[in-house]
């Protein structure tokens, strides 16, 4: 069965109904002994530094979903990875994102991260995602008419370039978001020192959430990105990043109260999470 779109009637949410990716493989060892994304492994017979393939079960058609790996590095990550790596890996985001976009079926680049079994994460190897959109979603279509600002006590870290901050309200326990100081609607509108200074971020964002429990957070993190088949440019390219870990291995579930009535109720209080962060954040240098 080929994916397939369906919007619900009465709450009008977009499902994909994607029956291929049934048979998709739930770990490494489902496919044999090593990692696929080592060096040597399926998705990577030779060496490389960062590295992007079509994904095997898309979600979405037309080679529209794509694997981005982070390094060769099987143990590597965001919060340890060097500074020039993480470049390299945002210049291989900004390069995906220009091939897609000059798609005539593209409207928004989406590129994420799943990190931890936590968010369903099946290999452990530093990797990402893209899909690319023939629409904008409506929930990617709110974040990039979002307005950034955060008051004080929210903020985690501030510079000429890149601001870092906990979300006023979010249905996780550990939410915050990033964004340029100065606007950009995309990742090919970085400037130098925008993509430069946006690796450091990542670096010491990832750093101070590992520190937070002394063991690598779980989390979801992905890139808002304009509608690129609009001329309008005024939208507000951000980062989100969510973990629903409430305490150190502890999940924080949505009960059904919260999935019915689209209200939550978040155990973390957001200003403290903030003092938390902005405290490790500082070590993370």
């Amino acid at each position: 069965m080929q994916p397939t779109d369906r919007v619900h009637p009465t709450h009008h949410t977009r499902v994909h109904v994607v029956q291929s990716r049934q048979s998709r493989q739930n770990n490494a060892t489902d496919i044999d002994q090593s990692c696929p994304f080592c060096v040597g492994g399926r998705e990577s017979p030779e060496p490389y530094n960062t590295r992007w393939f079509v994904n095997r079960w898309p979600a979405l058609p037309d080679n529209c979903c794509e694997v981005l790996l982070y390094s060769s590095q099987h143990d590597a990550s965001l919060a340890t990875l060097p500074h020039d790596a993480i470049v390299a890996l945002i210049k291989m985001w900004i390069e995906r994102t220009q091939h897609h976009s000059a798609r005539t079926n593209v409207a928004t680049v989406l590129i994420f991260e799943n990190r931890g079994a936590a968010v369903g994460a099946t290999i452990n190897h530093p990797h990402g995602q893209l899909y690319a959109f023939d629409h904008v979603p409506q929930r990617s279509k709110q974040r990039l008419q979002w307005t950034p600002q955060s008051q004080s006590d929210l903020l985690v870290n501030q510079s000429n370039e890149w601001n870092v901050a906990v979300a006023f309200a979010s249905e996780y326990p550990v939410a915050l978001e990033i964004w340029p100081t100065t606007a950009v609607s995309d990742l090919p509108s970085l400037s130098t020192e925008q993509l430069v200074d946006l690796a450091r971020v990542l670096h010491r964002t990832m750093s101070a959430l590992d520190a937070m429990y002394q063991q690598p957070l779980p989390y979801m993190m992905w890139i808002n990105q304009r509608d690129f088949s609009s001329t309008d440019s005024s939208a507000h390219l951000n980062i989100e990043i969510v973990s629903p870990w409430r305490d150190a291995g502890v999940m924080r579930y949505i009960a059904a109260a919260e999935v019915s009535t689209g209200e939550y109720f978040n155990p973390v209080v957001p200003e403290e999470l903030a003092a938390t962060l902005r405290e490790l954040f500082t070590r993370s240098d």
